[in-house]
């Protein structure tokens, strides 16, 4: 590993200001090679909580999320298992293909926004706030039966001008430190930053179990929080920006294994 200490987001503002930047027009076979689960980067101590399926902090949400999948709510008298008995091979690979485009809206919607979906046309169920134990605990038990498996995302196609914005979000400069995703997570990752060693930024384990949070976050709840650190004003959660990056990024690490359920610092 590098033994590169960086003390704050200022200095690595100042080195990138320093130099020209120019927006790279996709990753490169190299970049691609050397990408790196965030499970690399953390402790061997959370290393171990995530590697036990017995002792992993987020069994119990898992636990109860398959008590959901078979919950009867709304108006139609349904639940999940109504329509998707055995999850573990109805599932199967479904939530490794979101964001997936959605004919219907004319754009890319994620697994959040099809729970969501489906609990109000086919179960006339109320709808889920997005940070929602119940929602992201269903989401990881999706994503679970999706486990050891890579994405398998569509980009071409009516998906192709979605996932160009979201690749030039990655690499466009916010905030009052004038910076981007690619700066911590391309340039910089393998780097400490505050006493945190800063990764690949990729997504194969969201919704991860957060130990500073003691819960399950999503994917853009930590787009939040990046954009927060760096002073920037961030989109909200499930915006069209937002869906456009996780795009981007599962693409990006379409060669790592999906990881559920993961524990992150």
């Amino acid at each position: 590993m590098k033994a590169n200490f960086v003390c704050g987001p200022v200095v690595i503002a100042i080195g990138i200001i320093l130099s020209d930047f120019t927006v790279a027009v996709g990753d490169t076979m190299e970049e691609e090679k050397n990408l790196k689960s965030g499970y690399y980067y953390a402790s061997q101590e959370t290393r171990d909580m995530q590697d036990d399926d017995f002792g992993n902090p987020a069994l119990l949400l898992l636990e109860d999320a398959e008590e959901l999948w078979s919950k009867v709510e709304g108006t139609a008298g349904k639940s999940c298992a109504s329509c998707h008995e055995d999850p573990a091979s109805d599932m199967k690979g479904v939530g490794a293909t979101y964001p997936k485009y959605d004919e219907i809206l004319k754009k890319p919607i994620t697994l959040s926004q099809f729970i969501n979906r489906e609990r109000r046309e086919k179960m006339g169920a109320k709808e889920w706030n997005w940070e929602s134990k119940q929602l992201l605990g269903l989401s990881a038990y999706i994503m679970l039966q999706s486990r050891g498996m890579p994405y398998t995302l569509v980009i071409d196609g009516p998906m192709e001008p979605f996932f160009k914005q979201g690749r030039e979000l990655y690499f466009t400069r916010s905030g009052q430190f004038d910076m981007a995703c690619k700066y911590c997570h391309t340039d910089y990752a393998d780097t400490l930053l505050r006493g945190n060693r800063l990764s690949n930024g990729l997504a194969n384990g969201f919704p991860t179990y957060r130990l500073g949070a003691q819960r399950l976050v999503s994917l853009h709840n930590r787009f939040m929080g990046c954009e927060k650190r760096l002073r920037a004003q961030p989109y909200k959660a499930q915006s069209d920006e937002y869906i456009n990056l996780e795009l981007y990024l599962k693409w990006r690490g379409r060669n790592i294994s999906i990881e559920m359920p993961s524990v992150r610092l």
